[in-house]
């Protein structure tokens, strides 16, 4: 699936089984939880956190499906095409970057 088909996908469903999206605000502050979600398990499973009783059946791909889900939601909202953004951002780092990293000797 393109991205442009996953933000068509999500729309598709919004309007239809999931009635409206909630307000920019309001999918923001979802999206910084599925985030922490993300976190919590990247601590726990890479990190040097130990896991919780509360943590059994975390699944990293899921939780990263959520952060992207919401992510959709919002460039919807506020009429973002994300393969273009995508694509400018890349040539802005390819130009930025094309001699940084590998010039950082702590990459070395």
């Amino acid at each position: 699936m393109t991205i442009k088909e996953a933000q068509k996908l999500v729309d598709d469903w919004i309007n239809t089984t999931g009635v409206r999206y909630f307000n920019e605000l309001t999918n923001m502050a979802i999206l910084t939880e599925e985030v922490g979600e993300v976190a919590r398990i990247m601590a726990r499973k890479y990190g040097e956190q130990s896991f919780k009783n509360s943590d059994e059946g975390v699944d990293l791909a899921d939780e990263m499906a959520d952060v992207l889900w919401v992510l959709i939601c919002l460039a919807n909202q506020t009429g973002v095409d994300l393969t273009d953004a995508l694509k400018k951002n890349l040539e802005k780092k390819n130009i930025r970057d094309s001699e940084r990293h590998r010039k950082n000797k702590k990459l070395q």
